[in-house]
């Protein structure tokens, strides 16, 4: 396997640690706008499967270039859901498959944000599903952690431990503190603003998909492995769009346990208009300047990648699942717990984007060995979850199983 890995911060240096424990691929050219990235990635493993490029995501020509000039067979998307289709439609255009870890960008509906859909989540990347399946060619998405691995143990639960689901909830929390800083988010904050602030989507089998307020339903949810008790809010998610398409389930949500001072803190950016992406012109040295607000606060704050040092503590992803085996009520947990001073130790990565890199790779080794296979546009609860999760173990990152 011969691997164009897009996108060189936490996450994809992340990915290329991971990958080079493991044999299943000859080559993962490592390619970001910024070179030195990149090359910093490369530089670490020092392992000569790994190469350095420069390329702009949202170039398809130059990524569709890149992807034949190195003969790659798939490409791995580790940027941020804004380059989704042009490195998607880059892929298709070069013959290769395509993993992401987040889905094309969804858009509220103009007249009832916060009761209809309007376009969901990966819609752009499902429409075009009929031209991939006939090309043979296959793009595997959301294959992140959530989504990724959560999704999974939802294909896990319905094979092997529910004869019927009445509601699937993934449920994220933590315990994680950071050093030094008031306000520092342990992941991309510019994705976070996105699914945070915009329109959440539950699916109900009688109504379909429809939308709630940003941050509705608060519950407080019990994480397994010391982290205990965190309040869970409504937040817009792929899941809630991939897992009713292959698993049968009456309701699907997706709560983020974001706490209260994170969430007012979301809220203060929305009402100052710092969340939006559409540029305002700025007055600059050399004349105005047109920037957008997001990428100002995204600028503002500390690279998640750079935090692991100054954090302490544990995040968990995971999948509840409520329904019926054997004639008798079931309610599970299904989860991942990574402490942030394992990961350091081991990887020299923090927690969040550790945890988020690990399962594009295993994935990957799936497919390597045609352990997965497909084509068309699929989530991963279109492909049995025992080997993904036998693997996963392999990979000295073990999940576990809580009856509630």
């Amino acid at each position: 396997m011969r691997v164009l890995l897009v996108g060189a911060g936490g996450v994809g240096t992340a990915v290329t640690r991971i990958a080079a424990r493991r044999p299943f691929f000859d080559l993962m050219v490592v390619a970001d706008y910024d070179p030195a990235r990149a090359e910093a990635a490369v530089a670490a493993v020092g392992d000569d499967r790994f190469r350095a490029e420069r390329v702009d995501a949202g170039d398809e020509a130059a990524v569709a270039a890149l992807l034949a000039r190195h003969g790659c067979d798939v490409l791995l998307n580790a940027t941020d859901p804004r380059f989704v289709m042009p490195l998607f439609r880059a892929a298709r255009k070069a013959g290769a498959d395509y993993l992401d870890m987040a889905m094309s960008l969804s858009r509220p509906h103009p007249s009832r944000p916060y009761e209809e859909c309007g376009v969901k989540l990966g819609d752009e990347q499902f429409a075009l599903a009929g031209e991939w399946e006939q090309a043979g060619a296959l793009a595997l998405v959301g294959m992140g952690v959530e989504p990724g691995l959560s999704d999974v143990f939802a294909r896990y639960a319905a094979d092997e431990l529910f004869d019927g689901i009445e509601e699937i909830g993934i449920r994220d929390g933590a315990n994680l503190t950071v050093d030094g800083y008031d306000f520092a988010p342990s992941f991309s904050i510019w994705t976070t603003i996105e699914e945070c602030l915009n329109p959440p989507v539950v699916y109900e089998r009688e109504r379909g998909w429809f939308t709630t307020a940003p941050f509705s339903e608060p519950e407080v949810f019990d994480f397994p492995d010391g982290i205990g008790p965190v309040e869970c809010v409504n937040v817009e998610h792929e899941e809630v769009l991939l897992v009713p398409r292959w698993v049968d389930a009456r309701r699907v949500t997706f709560k983020y346990g974001l706490g209260g001072e994170f969430i007012e803190t979301l809220k203060t950016l929305h009402l100052l208009g710092l969340d939006r992406t559409t540029p305002v012109t700025v007055p600059g040295a050399d004349g105005p300047v047109a920037v957008s607000p997001r990428d100002v606060v995204a600028a503002s704050l500390p690279d998640p990648a750079t935090l692991g040092e100054r954090m302490r503590g544990k995040t968990c992803a995971g999948t509840w699942v409520r329904g019926v085996k054997d004639g008798r009520e079931r309610e599970v947990y299904l989860y991942h717990v990574v402490d942030n001073e394992w990961s350091m130790a081991e990887y020299g990565c923090q927690a969040v984007v550790w945890q988020t890199a690990l399962n594009p790779v295993v994935a990957l080794e799936l497919l390597a060995t045609g352990a997965w296979s497909g084509s068309g546009v699929l989530g991963p609860e279109a492909f049995p979850a025992r080997p993904f999760l036998d693997l996963l173990t392999e990979y000295g990152s073990p999940w576990g199983l809580r009856e509630q």
